[in-house]
């Protein structure tokens, strides 16, 4: 059985949110590229919106690296990650390259389908550890109401 291919931005954020020694380990060697754009580190607007739907707000900057390459079959991929790993967007942005390629399918297999095992038990073990701290409440009934 096959891995089904995720789409582009899936890719992207899967690439972007993982720790970047871990995607080093998934992918040590990287094919030969050139930059079209270095790893650059810069900052961007986070916007919020109250309650999720109502108007945008700025709500901070956030610290964020991007690069750009191209493979030498001209296959051009982008990285933006957060933070200054400037090694970490050059990985992500290869590999984005790379998942546009006749290698996508092998690439979701041994890089992509464990970065996203690796976030899905990062977020089970942050909500088991969020869960131990819940708190029930619950109203007794007094005599008189009853």
């Amino acid at each position: 059985m096959s891995t089904p291919l995720p789409d582009r931005a899936e890719a992207l954020g899967l690439l972007a949110r993982a720790r970047p020694e871990r995607l080093a380990e998934l992918s040590p060697d990287l094919p030969p590229h050139s930059l079209l754009r270095g790893p650059e580190v810069g900052a961007v607007m986070v916007q919020g919106r109250q309650g999720g739907t109502g108007t945008p707000f700025n709500l901070g900057e956030l610290t964020a690296t991007r690069c750009s390459v191209r493979l030498d079959c001209g296959t051009v991929g982008h990285g933006w990650v957060q933070g200054r790993d400037k090694d970490h967007a050059r990985r992500a942005a290869v590999l984005d390259a790379l998942l546009q390629t006749e290698r996508a399918a092998a690439l979701a297999a041994t890089v992509l389908a464990p970065l996203a095992s690796d976030e899905t038990a990062r977020r089970e073990a942050q909500a088991r550890k969020a869960g131990a701290t819940r708190v029930e409440f619950f109203t007794m009934v007094r005599g008189e109401d009853a």
